[in-house]
């Protein structure tokens, strides 16, 4: 059977916009989203907080764009699957994102509705060597009958110092991409267990 040359075309053209149907998020899926000027070249990027596909036990990802500057579109930059926990079916528990003025990413999750030991976790996410880093974490916490059970500390990734409850902390300073980043490495130099 021979096809002519616009049904091949069309079948064609059909065939790319499924596929890229098939890599774009479904808007629902879209948690937070923020924007700034992550890379500094003047121009708006965009960073988002993407809940998993439904049934799946994976936590949030993360995909941040960048402006290419010649033509004004974002581009994808990175995408960091399974990276951030949080959902929006209990009050106390919707992480977010948000720009901050030098241009950094701030990223916080939190537990304030589950359990006595209540807590907010922020990390910091800069452009560094051309990709994104941790810079910074966060880390509070509090026991909700046990008021003295409390835990402050907040530091400098890159640089390893920081503050625990009032008294300074260091440890070794790292470049940490987000990609390789996992929770237990702050909650370590935080001594949260």
């Amino acid at each position: 059977m021979k096809m002519s040359l616009a049904v091949m075309t069309t079948l064609l053209s059909l065939s790319a916009i499924a596929a890229q149907a098939a890599d774009a998020i479904d808007p629902d899926r879209i948690i937070y989203a923020a924007t700034g000027d992550w890379d500094k070249d003047g121009s708006s990027d965009l960073a988002m907080l993407v809940a998993p596909t439904e049934g799946s036990d994976e936590d949030n990802a993360v995909y941040i764009y960048l402006n290419d500057g010649r033509t004004d579109r974002l581009k994808l930059k990175t995408v960091v699957a399974n990276k951030i926990w949080g959902d929006l079916i209990m009050a106390g528990r919707a992480p977010s994102i948000t720009a901050l003025a030098n241009g950094s990413i701030l990223i916080t999750t939190r537990n304030d509705s589950v359990g006595r030991d209540r807590w907010e976790q922020k990390l910091t996410i800069a452009y560094r060597n051309f990709d994104f880093a941790v810079a910074g974490y966060t880390y509070t916490s509090y026991d909700t009958l046990n008021p003295d059970d409390t835990t402050d500390c907040d530091f400098n990734v890159l640089t390893g110092k920081g503050m625990r409850n009032g008294k300074p902390i260091a440890t070794n300073g790292e470049l940490i991409f987000l990609k390789d980043w996992t929770d237990d490495r702050g909650q370590k130099v935080c001594g949260v267990e």
